[in-house]
């Protein structure tokens, strides 16, 4: 991929980390963030500094994508429409509603403009190695032309279906983060409740049935109270939010996912939004904070 020209507009934990994986493979990058700090670590991995998302996309066959919302992506969007250019494609990782990634093909389409919806699973650690889930809707098409890059990003690329599909299964994933997260707070809070040397416990369960992504790479900063930011506890309310919605839709309820948005939503309300996920494990402490 080294004669691509290449856009990535937003640079947060995640995007950050895969645009210097996409530098460093040599890709001819140009980048652009709201606030420019992120920039000065990818000009020296070797991209391109724009001066605004539209001199970003500016002559760029591949458009990258890894934006907080769904407003957030219908903005860049409209702002860069008239730089892009026909038989251009946008790689979209951010995660939002399937139903906006279906609209938005829809309109790029009309300016001869492809879209696959790719939102990714794996985490800042994932993010750093390359070694990210990414969750393909879009035509085959679409994901071959994109491929190259994805490989550089994620170690799995799966292609789910048309557009929305992606997002589709990002809320799926959503829903296992939400479940797993907070069986492993719940469960660190009893065995502390309880007095049990915790680090241990988490050792012995980490090699039998309850071992988890989730138990080996967060128990045991919720056991230390100290919370380093892999994703934060309010986007993925933002994403609970598409599940249950996602789920209303096909008449499903979701009592597990509920009960977790009702606990993120009180530690939002307590200020705690920047954290990391983890942060959960607050909940089961919020009378002594």
């Amino acid at each position: 991929m080294a004669g691509s020209a290449v856009a990535f507009l937003g640079l947060g934990a995640l995007g950050a980390p895969m645009a210097a994986n996409l530098a460093r493979a040599g890709v001819r990058l140009a980048v652009h963030n709201r606030s420019p700090g992120p920039e000065a670590a990818l000009v020296a991995a070797g991209a391109t500094s724009a001066a605004s998302a539209p001199a970003a996309v500016a002559g760029a066959g591949l458009i990258c994508l890894c934006l907080s919302d769904d407003a957030a992506v219908r903005a860049v969007l409209e702002t860069v429409g008239p730089k892009l250019a026909g038989g251009s494609l946008v790689v979209d990782f951010s995660t939002i509603a399937p139903s906006t990634s279906q609209a938005l093909a829809v309109d790029l389409a009309r300016r001869q403009v492809g879209y696959i919806d790719a939102p990714v699973t794996g985490g800042t650690e994932g993010a750093r190695a390359g070694s990210l889930s990414v969750l393909v809707g879009g035509s085959s098409s679409d994901l071959e032309r994109a491929r190259p890059l994805l490989e550089v990003v994620g170690s799995r690329i799966t292609h789910l279906g048309p557009v929305g599909a992606g997002q589709q299964a990002k809320a799926v994933n959503q829903v296992l983060v939400a479940g797993s997260y907070a069986a492993v707070a719940e469960a660190m809070a009893l065995g502390q409740r309880l007095g049990l040397p915790m680090a241990q416990v988490r050792e012995a369960l980490a090699a039998g049935a309850a071992g988890s992504w989730a138990l080996d790479h967060r128990a045991g900063t919720m056991l230390d109270g100290h919370f380093p930011l892999g994703f934060r506890l309010a986007l993925h309310r933002k994403d609970l939010a598409i599940a249950l919605e996602s789920a209303a839709a096909v008449g499903l309820e979701l009592p597990v996912s509920q009960l977790v948005a009702a606990m993120e939503d009180a530690l939002l309300a307590a200020g705690h939004g920047d954290d990391d996920v983890s942060a959960l494990a607050r909940w089961f402490t919020r009378d002594t904070d």
